[in-house]
C-alpha cells in the first residue's frame, strides 16, 4: 500500500495541484475510521503518515492500570514498563497498534474515504483559484453536453455554460475551442461551479478592453453598453482627451480592431457611438443610420419621442425593434419612434382643397369630389375632357348613368367657365363679276424680259 500511496500523492500533486500535506491530512482522517474497524474502539486512536515514504503508523493512548478491565482503553503496568521503563499506574502511554494488515475492507474503505476527501480538497482549490476571476474571459474546450448545458474544459477545472448564457445563434460541438466570460464562481452544495457566459454584455466589454489599448489604459471609457446576443450590440464610448477620437480608437486602422471583436462574436453587428451628455445628440447618433426629423424630450418621465420620415421608419426601429430597444437601454430613457405625419397632413390638406374646388364648380358632394381627386382627376378641365362615363363609374364605384350625369355637369361648368376664343381675320369682300386687277409688273422683271 506504501507504493500506491506515494503514486497517488505524486499524481494529485502534479496533475491536480493539491498540496501533499492536504492529502496526508485527508488520508489520516480516512484511515482513522478504517482503523477502528480493524483495531476496535481503541482509546485516543491516531494515524501518523510519513509524506515522503508513505509509511503508516497507528497509535493509541492507553491508561496504565494494575488490572485491565477495558482492553481498548487500558494497559497493565508490566506491559507498560516494557514500553516505557518509568511507567507508573495512572500514566498515559502512546502505544503503536498498527495491525499487520488492515484488511481488504479497511483498505478499500480508506481509499474511498480518501478519494472523497481529495475531491473535496480539489473543489476547494477550484473555488480559491477562480473566486477572484469572476469578470474575466477564459478559454476552454467543449467537453460534453448535459441537457442544454455546455460543459467546458478549462484545463485543471471545468466550467458550465447554461442555456440562458448561450448565444441562440451559435452552435457548439465537442472539441470546439471557445472563449467565455466568467459570470460567477458559486460554492454550492455540490461544490464550486464556474458559471460561464457568451451572451453577457460584459463579454463584449472585456473583448474591447483586450483589443483596444486605449480602453485598457483608461484613455477611452465605455460609458454604456446594450446587447442582444447574436444580433446586435451598441457601445457608447467617451474620451476626456480632446486629441483622442474614441470611436476611431475602437474601430482601429481599417476597422481591424472591431473586426476582431465581430469575428469572436460570430458576425454579431456592433455599433460604436460617441457618448454625449446632450440627450438629443446622443439619441441621434444612437439611431443611425436613420435620419431623424424631430426629437421631443420629456425629462420628468425620461421619455424621448422621435419622429422620422416614413421611408426612414424601418431603419430607426430596426429588425424586430432592436435598434430602438437597444437605444433605450443605452441611454436609459424610453425611446418612442413614430412616423412624421407633417408631410402627410399637408398632402391631405391639398387633396381636400382641390376636392372642395371641384365640388363647387361641378355641383357635386365633397365625398364624390374627394373620390375623383384621389382617383387622379384633380381639375375641372380633366374631368370635362379626359374621362368618360365608364371611367367615372369605375373611379367612384357608381353606375354609368350617374357617371354620365356628373360628366354632363362638368362639361356644362367647363363650357361656362371658358372664355370665347377671339380670332383676328381679314374682312371678306363681296363677289363681283368684274375681273380683278392684275398687280403691276416690276421694272426689274420688264428689264429681264427685254
Amino acid at each position: 500500500m506504501t507504493n500506491e500511496l506515494l503514486a497517488l500523492f505524486e499524481y494529485y500533486e502534479k496533475e491536480k495541484g493539491i498540496n501533499r500535506s492536504t492529502m496526508v491530512e485527508a488520508l489520516e482522517s480516512a484511515l482513522l475510521s478504517a482503523s477502528r474497524k480493524s483495531i476496535g474502539p481503541a482509546r485516543d486512536l491516531k494515524i501518523h503518515i510519513d509524506p515522503q515514504k508513505g509509511k503508516i503508523k497507528v497509535t493509541s493512548t492507553l491508561l496504565v492500570v494494575d488490572h485491565v478491565t477495558k482492553p481498548y482503553d487500558e494497559l497493565d503496568r508490566f506491559t507498560a514498563r516494557r514500553i516505557k521503563a518509568d511507567s507508573e499506574v495512572g500514566d498515559e502511554i502512546e502505544v503503536e497498534v498498527t495491525p499487520k494488515n488492515f484488511g481488504r475492507i479497511a483498505a478499500q474503505t480508506a481509499k474511498q474515504a480518501m478519494m472523497q476527501r481529495l475531491r473535496q480538497a480539489e473543489k476547494e482549490l477550484i473555488y480559491d483559484e477562480f473566486k477572484d476571476r469572476a469578470g474575466d474571459i477564459v478559454s476552454g474546450t467543449v467537453r460534453r453536453f448535459e441537457r442544454s448545458d455546455v460543459m467546458v474544459d478549462l484545463g485543471k477545472f471545468e466550467g458550465v455554460m447554461s442555456s440562458r448564457e448561450r448565444v441562440s445563434t451559435e452552435e457548439y460541438n465537442i472539441g470546439d475551442r471557445i472563449r467565455a466570460y466568467v459570470v460567477a464562481v458559486e460554492n454550492g452544495p455540490r461544490g464550486p461551479e464556474i458559471i460561464l457566459s457568451r451572451s453577457h454584455p460584459n463579454f463584449v466589454r472585456r473583448l474591447f478592453e483586450s483589443e483596444v489599448s486605449e480602453i485598457a489604459d483608461h484613455t477611452v471609457e465605455i460609458r454604456a453598453l446594450s446587447r442582444e446576443a447574436g444580433y446586435r450590440t451598441k457601445v457608447a464610448v467617451y474620451s476626456a482627451d480632446d486629441r483622442v477620437d474614441p470611436v476611431g480608437a475602437c474601430v482601429g486602422l481599417r476597422g481591424a480592431r472591431v473586426k476582431n471583436i465581430v469575428r469572436e462574436l460570430n458576425n454579431e453587428k456592433v455599433d460604436i457611438i460617441r457618448w454625449s451628455d446632450n440627450i438629443r445628440e446622443f439619441v441621434e447618433d444612437a439611431l443611425k443610420p436613420a435620419k431623424i426629423r424631430t426629437i421631443t424630450l420629456d425629462e420628468e418621465n425620461r421619455k424621448v419621442r422621435v419622429t422620422v420620415d416614413e421611408e426612414e421608419l424601418s431603419k430607426a426601429i430596426g429588425r424586430r425593434g432592436q435598434n430602438a430597444r437597444l437605444t433605450s437601454r443605452l441611454i436609459g430613457w424610453d425611446v418612442q419612434v413614430e412616423k412624421d405625419e407633417t408631410a402627410h397632413e399637408a398632402f391631405e390638406a391639398r387633396v381636400t382643397d382641390a376636392a372642395k374646388g371641384l365640388a363647387d364648380k361641378v355641383g357635386i358632394g365633397l365625398e364624390l369630389a374627394l373620390g375623383l381627386v384621389r382617383g387622379g382627376v384633380n381639375s375641372l378641365e380633366m374631368l370635362a375632357n379626359d374621362v368618360d362615363a365608364v371611367d367615372l363609374a369605375g373611379i367612384l364605384e357608381i353606375s354609368e348613368d350617374e357617371g354620365a350625369e356628373i360628366l354632363a355637369k362638368a362639361k356644362t361648368a367647363f363650357g361656362g367657365d371658358a372664355e370665347p376664343a377671339v380670332v383676328a381675320a381679314d374682312p371678306v369682300e363681296e363677289a363681283t363679276d368684274e375681273p380683278a386687277e392684275e398687280p403691276p409688273v416690276k421694272e426689274e422683271e420688264e428689264a429681264a424680259e427685254a
